[in-house]
This record gives C-alpha cells, structure tokens and sequence, in this order.
C-alpha cells in the first residue's frame, strides 16, 4: 500500500475503475502488469482491440462530475492501494479498487461483524437482530448490514449507539428503502455509509453481489438470522466462507420459510448463533487480516499474447465457470501470458473474470 495518492493519480485511478469491462479482478491484474493507473489506461484501447473489440475509457468529464458529487455530500473516496483502506477489504484477492464512505470513516478498521437476513422478517427475528447488535456492540464490535427492511434495519438500530456501517448497493446518497432515510442520517452521523458505487447511482440488481462482498469482505464473521432458501443473504453467508470469514446462522421453526436457509447453513457446517457469546466464542482466536500476495503476473509477461493463444484461451471458456489454474493447464502456456490473454479477452467483452480466480465466458 501507499500512503495516499496525489489528486493526478487519484483521478487516473477513478478512471480505471469506472471504464467499461474492469471489474475487480481486471483492474487488479492491469494494476500489477502496468505498476499504474496511468499507464493501464494509456494501454487499454490496444488490449481490447487484440481482444477482438473496441472500448470506451471512462471520460475525464464523468470522472470530474463524480469527484464533485462525492465532495459535495462531504464522503471521502479511498483507493485499494492507500493505507486509509480498510484493512480488512485489503486483505480481499481482489480486493475492490475503491470505495465511497461516508461518516466516521475510521470505525471501517476497527473489527465487525455483519448481521444480515431476510427484508420481510417476523418480529421476533427483528428483536434477536437488534438485540445481537447491541451485545456485540457492547462488546466493542462494528455492527455491519446493508440498509435494507427487516434484519439489516434491526441490526443497525441496536449497532448504532456503539457503532454500525451500512454497505450500499447504489452510490452512498443512494437511500433505500425510502422510510430508511431517518435511519440512513444517523448512520452518516454516528458511523458509516460505504459504496463501491458512484454518488447519485441507484442501485440495480446487479450491484448487490458487489455489495454483499464488501459487507463480509469488512468482517471477521457474519451471522445470517432468517433467510429463505433463495435469500441474497446466503450469497453473502458464501462470500464469507470464500473469504476466510466465520459464518453463522440462527436456527428456526422448521415450518416457517424464513428459517431453511439458516437451517440449512447450519447443516452445511455454519456454527449456531443463539446470541452474542456464540459469536465471540467463534472470533477468539482468528488472525488478524493480511494482503494477499501479488505475483500472478511477475510483471510483464516475457511475450505479449499472440492471436494463436488469445483464441485457444477463449475456445476453452463457457457460461460454466472454470479456475484460471485449468485455463493455464490446459493450454500449456505460461501463466503470465494466459492471465494476459484473459484480460484482453475480458476487456473485449468476451469473458468475466471473477473473484476467487475463476472465470467464465460473457
């Protein structure tokens, strides 16, 4: 990490990230081939074009605009590479290139965990929530959710006289649900809002896996109360167990909906939550968070990719998502020119380079 970027490199930064078709793990691998932003995106138009297409950098006119929007709602930008960054996100493979908070931006390092579960939740999962939040609180936990109705919503309210952060899914003035807006001013003003997202986007379906990667990318552990079987709050439970988190779920009636997902988290190897001391009990002894290493690339491939590898790299690729490991394999090239070869590819559209180092085609 450096300390922190000047205002040329934060913007060539911004830039990067906001182009079309770098997603984390692109901007990650163009960061280590390239050393800087700057020079990654004086290389992009040639690396997409070897893909097989053209590409629209972001414009300096749309980056200006998002500087400002951010500057005007007081929120502080802060890039992957900066010691501001959260260690915790840092410690992601990759982490996000950058985010948007809001509010008491140092509560982001301090240790959380993240209460989460279903928006139409029944009253008694709402009280647990709440009262979960306010015992780890006590305990000198960061109590993290995502803004939404029902156990986010309760988790926050018992979260907030000891601290809490919401993770937004749309830019960090993206308030939603609306009757959320009281809540959301007093999150800015006693702890913190965090977005991946522009200021004054609104958040669409698919910025929500992104969301709920930071929400437990932030924590040691998260704690699922209700969430049916098809709940965005299980994508969040298996984002944790990728990430090294804790996972841990409340057991519930078998007959209500809202308790299968937590029951079947449970049967799949999650620990039993039935309150605070769980939760400790499940902290006490993790390690601390640590950067992954960076050396996919050693630099600069020796030789760039030729058209031959481009094309068997993305014969090989299907809508199944395959490790990068068995694309090098496979091919039998180096692993330098076959992770170049998937970023001009997944610059031009033609694959989705994910996180957990899999990927797949577009």
């Amino acid at each position: 990490m450096s300390g922190s970027l000047s205002d040329a490199e934060r913007r060539d930064w911004l830039r990067l990230a906001r182009t079309e078709n770098v997603g984390p793990v692109t901007f990650d691998q163009l960061i280590q081939r390239f050393g800087t932003a700057a020079r990654a995106l004086a290389a992009l138009p040639d690396l997409a074009q070897r893909g097989g297409r053209r590409i629209a950098l972001a414009s300096e006119a749309a980056v200006d605009k998002e500087l400002a929007d951010g500057g005007k709602l007081g929120a502080t930008l802060i890039a992957s590479c900066e010691t501001a960054f959260p260690k915790a996100l840092a410690a992601l493979d990759p982490p996000p290139p950058l985010i948007w908070a809001r509010g008491r931006v140092e509560m982001l390092d301090r240790t959380s965990v993240a209460i989460v579960g279903a928006r139409v939740a029944s009253a008694a999962g709402q009280r647990f929530a709440r009262g979960l939040a306010s015992e780890l609180g006590q305990s000198g936990q960061v109590i993290v959710s995502g803004l939404a109705r029902g156990i986010d919503a309760a988790a926050h309210e018992g979260g907030l006289p000891t601290g809490t952060v919401a993770v937004l899914g749309g830019g960090v003035d993206d308030i939603y649900p609306p009757e959320h807006r009281d809540l959301y001013a007093r999150i800015v003003d006693a702890g913190c809002v965090v977005s991946e997202s522009e200021p004054g986007r609104a958040a669409v379906a698919r910025d929500f896996p992104r969301r709920n990667r930071i929400i437990s990318g932030l924590c040691r552990a998260v704690v699922v109360v209700e969430a049916e079987m098809r709940s965005g709050s299980l994508i969040t439970a298996r984002l944790a167990a990728e990430q090294g988190r804790e996972v841990l779920a409340v057991p519930g009636s078998p007959l209500d909906p809202r308790a299968k997902g937590t029951n079947d988290l449970i049967r799949q190897g999650a620990a039993l939550c039935e309150g605070a001391e769980d939760v400790l009990r499940a902290l006490e002894g993790l390690r601390g968070f640590r950067e992954p290493e960076r050396g996919a690339y050693d630099g600069l491939p020796a030789n760039d990719p030729d058209d031959r590898l481009r094309e068997a790299v993305a014969a090989l690729l299907s809508p199944t998502p395959v490790s990068r490991d068995e694309i090098v394999r496979a091919t039998g090239a180096a692993p330098a020119a076959v992770f170049a070869a998937l970023v001009e590819l997944s610059l031009a559209g033609r694959c989705e380079l994910q996180p957990g180092g899999m990927v797949s085609s577009s």
